[in-house]
């Protein structure tokens, strides 16, 4: 009668760490930094808020400014759009004074401006346009 040996086949041991292995990889990749993912969040909400207003003002055919004040930011000149003047995460702020002009002609100056917020230091996003393109979103670290 033989005796049966007790353990595992190399085999097994291999699909064991194989699915450890993706297990830890999924983890990694669920637990990104969100400090990155919020700031990527404001500059899209950005960048689609001045594409609004640059459609408007040459809808209109009305000069529109977008500047930063105190409490958030502003567009100036739109004749019947209202678009939300705040950031959605406290302590976001442009780098130094900003203002962006949005029209009416449908080609406009290159412009960019820098996002930055207190509570995570060293992420900032850009919010740009060669003049022609739609406002883009670029992370920066």
């Amino acid at each position: 009668m033989k005796s049966a040996h007790r353990g595992f086949t190399l085999l097994e041991l291999l699909v064991v760490m194989s699915i450890i292995a993706l297990a830890t990889v999924g983890v990694s990749f669920a637990l990104r930094d969100n400090g990155g993912v919020e700031m990527q969040r404001e500059g899209e909400r950005l960048a689609v808020l001045l594409e609004s207003a640059r459609a408007q003002s040459r809808a209109s055919g009305t000069a529109v400014r977008w500047r930063t004040t105190e409490n958030g930011f502003v567009f100036e000149g739109l004749p019947t759009l209202k678009l939300p003047n705040h950031w959605l995460l406290e302590n976001t702020r442009t780098a130094g004074a900003a203002q962006l002009w949005l029209g009416p002609e449908p080609i406009i100056s290159a412009q960019q401006v820098l996002v930055v917020n207190e509570s995570f230091p060293g992420r900032a996003v850009r919010v740009s346009t060669d003049g022609v393109r739609a406002f883009s979103v670029e992370a920066l670290r």
